[in-house]
C-alpha cells in the first residue's frame, strides 16, 4: 500500500467533504422505471440527476448519475473517463477492478480512478442503484 503525503490526505479530505452532502439523497434515491435514462448494457441504464460547480480546485463542476440495474444486470468492464465517488443507493453488488474484486450492499461507498477499469454486477433480487459523483477536471 503507498504512504499517503500531507497534500493528499488534505485534498482527500477535502473532496469528501466536498460530495458528502451530494450523497444525502442516495437514502432517498427515485423509483425508476425500466425505460428510463440512456441504455448502456442489457438492463443497466444511466439516469443524469444534477449537476453543479466544483469548490475542489482540480475540479471545475460535479455530475451526480444514477445508474440503475435491473436484477442480474451486468454492466461489462470499462475504462473511466474521470475520477468518481460511488455510493450504493439500492441492491447489492459484485465490483471487479483490475486487482481485485468485493461485494457491496446499500450504503456502501467506493471509487474509481480515471482511466482505471471497473465492471459491476446486480447481485440482489431488486432493482439497484449506483449513485455516482462524476469529478469533472478543472
Amino acid at each position: 500500500m503507498k504512504t499517503m503525503n500531507r497534500r493528499s490526505a488534505i485534498a482527500l479530505g477535502v473532496t469528501a467533504a466536498a460530495i458528502t452532502p451530494l450523497f444525502t439523497l442516495a437514502a432517498s434515491a427515485k423509483k425508476y422505471g425500466p425505460k428510463e435514462g440512456k441504455e448502456i448494457a442489457p438492463g443497466v441504464r444511466m439516469v443524469e440527476v444534477s449537476t453543479g460547480n466544483s469548490d475542489i480546485p482540480a475540479y471545475k463542476s460535479i455530475a451526480i448519475v444514477d445508474v440503475v440495474f435491473q436484477p442480474g444486470a451486468h454492466a461489462p468492464k470499462m475504462v473511466m473517463d474521470n475520477d468518481m465517488v460511488c455510493t450504493i443507493a439500492s441492491g447489492a453488488f459484485t465490483i471487479k477492478k483490475a486487482d481485485k474484486e468485493f461485494k457491496l450492499k446499500t450504503g456502501d461507498m467506493y471509487t474509481c480512478a480515471k482511466g482505471k477499469t471497473d465492471e459491476a454486477t446486480n447481485t440482489s433480487k431488486e432493482v439497484g442503484v449506483h449513485r455516482i459523483a462524476v469529478l469533472i477536471p478543472a
